[in-house]
């Protein structure tokens, strides 16, 4: 099955809930009874409020596009203009022109990946011929550290580490200094999960950020935050209170394979226009992909499907 199969099947449930009601609209009908029925699965598949609202503002609009189109053009249309919007270019381009090393910093709650997230990115920009390095900085977890290395052991990557219950700050420390030592040209921190509403922990992710700009000034360079696909509406707030404490410059989404409501992607760039750099649906190397707006609004909501 292909990578986009993949997307398609994840998105799946989203998709068949918003093409149903949308296609009572079909005939130019705006019975109230259809519209709240339009509202509410778009709401269910996560795209926000504002975005819903948008959508019923053109519908309604007697000189809107409505009148030339079906309400699933026009939504496909509306969600392709919000989410080019959070279209990047790849962490490779950003890397060959940026400095050396480029320091790459991962943040995230529990359970979103964010381990197996940089594994993948070290795969593959070790593929693309870049000398990488990970930082074990989920020095909680002895199995990250243990995950890590074996990513790295398959990969042929270093990973700089300490022993679990370290302080994280150190073994980024260690880190920063190996990789200019060693001429590296990409540092992939992994650190440990943690709730964005503790501040305790937000301030060790704040210490581990200072350290790395007091060791490299204009570092990071890229701090990625993790999401998982899964969570709906609580990945935006997880992405804004983030992005308040620590100025997140992309994010991850992942778990797009399963149950995920993928709206959510509508919201985050529509509501906090962050760059989604990544997108994921599964766990081998090749399922973590650039974000690319046009295969995502084709996979949640195809124009060329018939009417059932």
């Amino acid at each position: 099955m292909s990578w986009l199969q993949r997307l398609q099947d994840g998105l799946a449930k989203t998709r068949q809930s918003v093409q149903s009601s949308l296609r009572r609209m079909v005939g130019g009908e705006l019975d109230p009874t259809v519209i709240e029925d339009v509202e509410a699965s778009l709401l269910q598949a996560d795209v926000g409020v504002r975005t819903v609202q948008r959508f019923l503002d053109e519908i309604t609009s007697k000189t809107g596009p409505f009148q030339s189109a079906t309400p699933i053009e026009v939504l496909h249309t509306l969600l392709l203009d919000i989410l080019r919007k959070g279209e990047t270019e790849p962490l490779e381009a950003i890397i060959r022109r940026g400095p050396k090393p480029f320091v790459l910093l991962t943040i995230g709650i529990n359970g979103v990946g964010k381990t197996t997230t940089i594994a993948k990115l070290g795969h593959r920009f070790n593929q693309q011929g870049f000398k990488t390095l990970f930082v074990a900085g989920d020095t909680f977890r002895a199995a990250a550290i243990e995950q890590l290395d074996i990513w790295g052991m398959r990969a042929g990557i270093d990973v700089i580490k300490h022993k679990q219950g370290s302080d994280p700050a150190a073994v980024v420390f260690d880190g920063i200094v190996a990789a200019k030592a060693r001429n590296v040209d990409v540092v992939l921190i992994d650190t440990a999960g943690r709730l964005h509403t503790k501040v305790n922990l937000m301030d060790e992710l704040k210490k581990m950020k200072r350290i790395i700009e007091r060791e490299m000034p204009g570092a990071p360079h890229e701090t990625l935050l993790v999401l998982d696909g899964t969570l709906g509406q609580n990945a935006i707030a997880q992405a804004r209170q983030f992005h308040e404490s620590l100025e997140i410059t992309g994010l991850a989404l992942t778990k797009l394979d399963g149950t995920a409501r993928g709206g959510v992607v509508v919201a985050i760039v529509e509501e906090l226009n962050l760059p989604i750099r990544l997108i994921g649906v599964g766990e081998k190397e090749e399922d973590l992909q650039n974000f690319n707006a046009s295969a995502f609004v084709d996979a949640l909501l195809p124009q060329d499907t018939p009417p059932s």
